[in-house]
């Protein structure tokens, strides 16, 4: 998928836009994205980084990074999309101007939003105004219990099956290998500790089955309480693969809660708890 930074990047020719920030790409984001890839023109998406709510000052945990929110719209089958740098300024832009320039510029033929897209200077347009510049607007309806903020809740709460559902695929975490503190290779149980970006939702405290590519792995989110830990951890233990991981990108798909962390009396018993945890991770079944 080609991406660009700038309208000037993308040829002018006839395109369908699927427009939003699209942040993990969900189901309803990708019935949006279906109503573009089905118009007949190039399928495009013009979408904002960093999130507009960071930008305005009400804050978001963010369920996927750009560059894995990027992948997934590639993997919808979206051709090229523009990334929209959001900020103040933007936002301040009547919205005239802003379809102008990041619409019609670019060629868009077709647009296709959700239910209550608003967008330019105090929230002023919409899709009637897109209509009125004589663009085909299709507005795509919500998907009934499908939101962002209901996903973030049962991440918080490690219901990672039932975001699972509203997601379309498993919860992911993703982050950069760093040293860590090296005792699950004492324990025969070598992890790979991610380093998260501060603005990426992770799933609550917990042990978890779930996978990198096609490794299935047990992940521990938390603060490793047997060793008194206060400092949150994601670490995931690759089922039947050793290496070099270091400084390398993971994205952890994180299928099911298995569960709590806690103390254990003595180091043997939690070897054989985590002995327990990699079994039931290679009986776990990945969500869809």
């Amino acid at each position: 998928m080609n991406v660009a930074r700038s309208p000037a990047e993308l040829e002018r020719v006839p395109r369908a836009v699927a427009i939003g920030t699209f942040d993990g790409v969900h189901v309803g984001h990708r019935a949006v994205l279906g109503a573009a890839l089905a118009a007949g023109r190039r399928p495009t998406v013009v979408t904002f980084d960093p999130h507009p709510r960071t930008v305005l000052g009400r804050g978001v945990e963010l369920l996927a990074t750009l560059e894995r929110r990027l992948e997934l719209l590639a993997d919808a089958g979206i051709e090229e999309t523009l990334v929209v740098e959001f900020t103040r300024e933007l936002a301040s832009l009547a919205p005239e101007q802003f379809a102008r320039e990041y619409l019609v510029s670019i060629g868009a033929e077709v647009v296709a939003a959700g239910v209550g897209f608003r967008f330019g200077r105090d929230r002023g347009g919409d899709l009637e105004l897109l209509r009125s510049l004589g663009l085909d607007v299709r507005q795509v309806p919500l998907v009934e219990g499908v939101s962002s903020t209901r996903i973030r809740q049962l991440v918080h709460a490690s219901d990672v099956t039932a975001a699972a559902r509203l997601l379309g695929r498993p919860v992911e975490v993703e982050g950069t290998v760093v040293d860590g503190d090296h005792r699950g290779a004492g324990l025969g149980f070598p992890t790979a500790n991610l380093d998260v970006p501060a603005h990426l939702l992770v799933p609550g405290f917990g042990i978890y089955a779930g996978a990198v590519g096609d490794r299935r792995a047990a992940i521990s989110i938390g603060v490793n309480p047997h060793y008194g830990g206060t400092e949150r951890r994601v670490e995931a233990f690759l089922l039947d693969w050793s290496g070099d991981l270091y400084g390398r990108r993971l994205v952890v798909e994180v299928w099911r809660h298995l569960r709590d962390e806690r103390a254990f009396a003595d180091e043997a018993e939690l070897v054989e708890q985590i002995a327990r945890d990699v079994e039931e991770t290679r009986a776990a079944v990945r969500p869809s």
